[in-house]
């Protein structure tokens, strides 16, 4: 769940968890989260969670700028407006999972936001409890009562075992494998889910799996009855969930449009209603934020940050537990051989990288948990900048004098901050060991149809995605 702010006052750090490990990476950034707002000038200000919603009572935030009305106009770094059907949101990545999947859905747990300083735990949403057996391989949920999606139709088990169907069960009629590659990172443990009563779900995994209530944090469930009367196609151009916002207007690459949901059983939003833009060229972001276009952006450029804190915007910086990786293809060489993945990991100068082209808006990391995440243990860090050891290792993997290898990239999208001038300087870095790197651009959302199917795109060595913990 990658994002940017901006705030006139010191930045906070505040810490995001999900938790799961990942296949092999070369660890390169952990993000923070920087968003950039417009100062209200008659009372409004920005607030509020870039990953909880920006509007539920716990991160709650009002207009600001010119918007009119209580309407808060959010920027994106997306090349589109995220898909709008349950967890297909997670197309834009953790983009599309923070301003629609947790505006209009709620899942049975989520992460609570409301101390930015401190690592947010799980707590309960649509399940208002769940107990685990013995060996944590059954987890039973208790629904919330009382909860009624935007049409009317009541929140229970049927409800919830119908998006578990939908997810999981190929022999269901409502079965969506578009969403079973979506939800995959989060369901891949999952061997079943069953109801025990009319409020009550039981979900089996495959083996022992301690963080099932985050993982299952971005389930979002919607309206059978929605989704039976319009199908898929229909359901996803006029989505219906249990979220804090509803569903108003999406007009493709340009904007959607949701008002509050003054029923929401968390109590209703702050705002009246929330517009997203998606804007994937960062000088345009800043300009649209500049002209009052929109009253918050995710991600300004870096060389942004002081001259939109001496204009009076707001900036804020967040850690959370996204990291900027590149992913190997370990299953063919160079990277089956676990040397040449260490060798990597000493070449590349991290902080060069945070301090001269990223100005401080991310941090190295040096292990699979970035410091956010409540799986990170400082004992654990790894990695310095040493290029002699990683031409000793590349030595005595075989590749004395290195290797070329095709990294895919995306030129833009949620967490990737500034991925050009980012991935030449790692090219530049490893070419100082022997190794030449290749850089294929490639679209965002189109790697990300790639990676959750398990695939590389264009068939890379390797791929630079950025990716929440969790995923």
């Amino acid at each position: 769940m990658p994002s940017r702010l901006a705030n006139r006052t010191r930045p906070r750090r505040s810490h995001r968890s999900t938790g799961r490990h990942r296949p092999v990476l070369l660890a390169l950034l952990a993000a923070l989260a920087v968003l950039a707002a417009a100062c209200g000038t008659g009372g409004d200000s920005v607030g509020g969670s870039a990953g909880d919603g920006a509007a539920t009572p716990e991160g709650g935030s009002t207009a600001a700028g010119s918007s009119a009305g209580n309407t808060l106009v959010i920027g994106m770094t997306a090349t589109n407006i995220p898909l709008l059907d349950t967890t297909l949101s997670q197309n834009e990545g953790y983009e599309g999972i923070r301003f629609v999947g947790n505006q209009l859905y709620d899942a049975l747990p989520r992460f609570d936001l409301s101390d930015p300083g401190e690592i947010p735990p799980i707590v309960p949403a649509l399940a208002e409890s769940w107990e685990p057996n013995a060996d944590l391989t059954e987890w039973t949920f208790k629904l919330r009562s009382g909860v009624t999606f935007h049409d009317g139709e009541p929140w229970n088990a049927d409800a919830a075992m119908f998006t578990f169907d939908r997810i999981l069960n190929k022999d269901a009629p409502q079965y969506y494998p578009e969403l079973n590659a979506q939800a995959g990172l989060a369901i891949v443990g999952v061997k079943s889910a069953e109801k025990v009563d009319d409020m009550t779900v039981k979900v089996t995994t495959k083996a022992p799996w301690s963080h099932l209530p985050a993982d299952l944090a971005t389930i979002f469930f919607g309206s059978p009855k929605a989704i039976q009367e319009l199908g898929n196609d229909g359901f996803g151009k006029a989505p219906v969930g249990t979220g804090p916002f509803k569903f108003v207007e999406y007009v493709q690459g340009q904007r959607l449009v949701l008002e509050k949901n003054a029923d929401y059983w968390r109590g209703a939003p702050k705002l009246d209603s929330l517009i997203l833009r998606p804007i994937p060229d960062p000088t345009a972001r800043v300009a649209a934020l500049r002209s009052g276009e929109v009253n918050w952006i995710e991600v300004p450029l870096p060389d942004d940050v002081a001259t939109l804190e001496s204009e009076g915007f707001t900036v804020h910086l967040n850690a959370y537990d996204h990291e900027w990786p590149w992913v190997l293809n370990t299953s063919r060489p160079p990277f089956d051989d676990v040397r040449v993945r260490q060798a990597l990991n000493y070449a590349i100068d991290r902080d060069s990288l945070t301090k001269d082209i990223l100005q401080g808006t991310a941090s190295p990391l040096v292990q699979a948990a970035p410091p956010a995440n409540f799986a990170y243990r400082a004992e654990n860090d790894t990695y310095t900048y040493d290029p002699e050891k990683a031409k000793q290792l590349l030595t005595e993997a075989g590749y004395p004098d290195g290797f070329e290898f095709r990294l895919s990239f995306p030129t833009s999208g949620s967490g990737n901050m500034v991925p050009i001038p980012m991935n030449e300087a790692l090219q530049s870095d490893l070419a100082k060991v022997g190794i030449k790197v290749t850089l294929e651009p490639i679209e965002w959302a189109a790697m990300l149809t790639d990676f959750f199917v398990g695939k590389i795109t264009a068939n890379a060595d390797a791929v630079n995605i950025s990716l929440s913990y969790q995923q």
